[in-house]
């Protein structure tokens, strides 16, 4: 059981190099924060994810076998939305239960001023994919994207 004196560190996103392509990585304390910073290192890929105002907010659903292949469902799942909808999303609030996402993301219009894209984002791919739970006790979720 955890004590209020043990701490965990902040939950990160971040790229790693893959040839072409870009890989996404979350960590957080549970597998619906690392799914968070995924989806946060995403948008990163296309802009600086502080540029990008959470005005509107669009609920996501996604059910799958088991979390690597949620998270290649909810990633794709945005680029769909951003795609569809010409959006860019900065903040997200995930829940994961029995194989199910429920989810927002929160964004706004794609302002080609202010966000200054870099890249349009194909997809999420099987490759690097994997979520599994660190020796510390944290969530790692990641794949490559194709650019």
């Amino acid at each position: 059981m955890e004590t209020p004196a043990q701490t965990h560190p902040a939950p990160a996103w971040s790229h790693f190099r893959h040839q072409a392509d870009i890989g996404v990585r979350g960590i957080g304390n549970t597998p619906a924060e690392a799914f968070e910073q995924a989806a946060l290192a995403l948008t990163a890929v296309i802009t600086d994810p502080a540029r990008v105002v959470p005005g509107q907010c669009i609920p996501i659903e996604c059910q799958a076998a088991d979390l690597d292949f949620l998270l290649l469902d909810w990633l794709n799942e945005l680029i769909f939305q951003m795609a569809t909808r010409r959006m860019l999303f900065s903040r997200f609030s995930v829940r994961i239960e029995a194989g199910r996402l429920s989810a927002e993301a929160c964004g706004e219009p794609i302002d080609i001023a202010r966000h200054h894209p870099t890249v349009e984002i194909k997809g999420a791919t099987l490759t690097e994919l994997k979520v599994e739970q660190l020796a510390d006790g944290r969530w790692l979720a990641q794949c490559v994207v194709d650019v």
